[in-house]
């Protein structure tokens, strides 16, 4: 015995309501499955909590900053349990809304459990068949855990059990020098643990110029972070003190001792269970489920929203891809994947906000590529707040008069890029920009003025 609905999505995270919403809005018959939690990653492990964590490390970094504004305090303290309840709180609102909305959805059958395919049209739940011609896989990711000596042998964190600690660690070795390991490498220094971040590469945060990733790392051990690179010797052992962490075998001390260990080495896509053999969808090595530029998978009717595609890691992408399958499937619209403009943030503070190509790839893909660079210490705005560390960057194409990319290192960076972001989503040329008339005093008042600084690239 099955049960037949029009469309089913596997997978509540960012893109599976949404869809749902606008299937069940269009007269369908729609089946939610979700086996864990409402929100997926977003809500409960990642943006949400995260950035509300992030908020509370600025708030103790100001306040002890507060003479320099001529503002007297007492002693910052930190209550940590307080701070994570805050974040669970934000949680929590969020996912209680998401759940809200779902049991009002009309023409949505909800179901908690494990889906997995048993053909290319059905899936099995909690013992129960259900069949449908369209199904969207919206099943998400989690933390990767390399099979790295020792670890285990050690208890570590990941990014999903960092957010419920409700302890300031005596000393947080964070492994992985990327976005997710220096954001909370940076707020846990700001809540009084000692840190250190041990990378496996030359530099942190890698797919960036190297630029930034000198001026990320300054950031942060201006703060009293320890950063080892080249760290080509990682591995764990337990120690009375909590864990050993081997870092080097040529320089420096070859171990650390951290009171606690945060893993935050990459994510792998949560397709390993689904039974996708049986419904015959394909996966790339990596185990990322294989689309095309329309986000349907090898099998007909099936389709993979999110970070099990692999064509995006983030939120923003997760939702896009929903709406791109959406206008795709009910506006009569050609939406395609290799239309979007990547844009990114990393959320330390100050943040780097990112669009578009890097220098490095905008030299190795047009033939003139210019280059603009203004210090924040430039900034009005920076220069008002006290914060004054970063700067601003822009690349573009000396021929097409094409704005190739942007990152904006500074305070209100993961803001004020959506000027360039923007532009760019609509193909303006940097001459247009370059006529903007933004608000003074703000950050984003200096790209025309950046613009009007584009020089020829200079050689490296």
């Amino acid at each position: 015995m099955s049960r037949s609905f029009d469309a089913i999505i596997v997978g509540a995270g960012q893109a599976g309501p949404a869809l749902a919403g606008r299937l069940t809005a269009a007269g369908m018959q729609v089946a939610l499955i979700e086996r864990k939690l409402v929100g997926g990653t977003c809500v409960n492990t990642g943006c949400m909590p995260t950035k509300a964590l992030v908020a509370s490390a600025y708030a103790a970094h100001l306040a002890r900053r507060a003479a320099d504004f001529g503002v007297s305090t007492g002693a910052v303290g930190i209550d940590m349990k307080a701070v994570t309840a805050r974040a669970h709180a934000v949680t929590m609102k969020a996912r209680t809304g998401n759940e809200t909305w779902l049991a009002g959805m009309k023409g949505m059958t909800f179901m908690r459990g494990h889906a997995r395919f048993t053909g290319p049209r059905s899936i099995t739940v909690n013992g129960e068949t259900l069949c449908a011609p369209r199904i969207f896989l919206n099943v998400g990711g989690r933390a990767s855990v390399p099979d790295m000596p020792g670890v285990k042998d050690i208890p570590y964190l990941d990014n999903t059990d960092i957010v419920a600690l409700d302890v300031v660690p005596e000393h947080l070795v964070v492994v992985g020098g990327s976005y997710i390991g220096l954001e909370f490498a940076q707020m846990y220094r700001r809540f009084g643990a000692e840190v250190t971040v041990v990378e496996r590469g030359e530099r942190l945060i890698a797919r960036e110029d190297p630029d930034i990733s000198d001026a990320v790392r300054q950031i942060l051990e201006d703060e009293g972070i320890a950063i080892r690179t080249g760290a080509d010797c990682i591995g764990f052992a337990r120690h009375e003190r909590g864990v050993a962490v081997s870092v080097n075998c040529a320089a420096g001390e070859p171990a650390i001792i951290g009171s606690h260990v945060l893993l935050a080495v990459g994510r792998r896509p949560n397709t390993d269970d689904l039974g996708l053999d049986a419904a015959g969808i394909k996966t790339d090595a990596r185990g990322y489920i294989t689309v095309d530029d329309r986000l349907e998978t090898n099998v007909e009717g099936v389709y993979a929203l999110g970070d099990c595609n692999g064509r995006g890691a983030f939120t923003h992408t997760a939702y896009n891809d929903f709406e791109i399958v959406a206008a795709n499937l009910l506006d009569g619209e050609n939406r395609k994947v290799s239309e979007r403009i990547a844009g990114y943030a990393l959320y330390i503070d100050p943040p780097l906000g990112r669009v578009g190509l890097t220098e490095a790839h905008a030299r190795a893909r047009v033939r003139n590529p210019l280059v603009s660079v203004r210090p924040m210490t430039r900034v009005g705005r920076a220069v008002e707040k006290g914060e004054t560390k970063g700067f601003m960057k822009i690349v573009a194409d000396g021929d097409t008069r094409r704005i190739l990319g942007a990152a904006f290192l500074g305070t209100g960076g993961d803001e004020a890029i959506h000027g360039v972001l923007d532009m760019m989503n609509v193909g303006a040329s940097l001459d247009a920009l370059r006529w903007a008339v933004p608000i003074h005093p703000t950050v984003s008042e200096l790209i025309p003025t950046i613009l009007l600084g584009l020089k020829p690239a200079p050689e490296h």
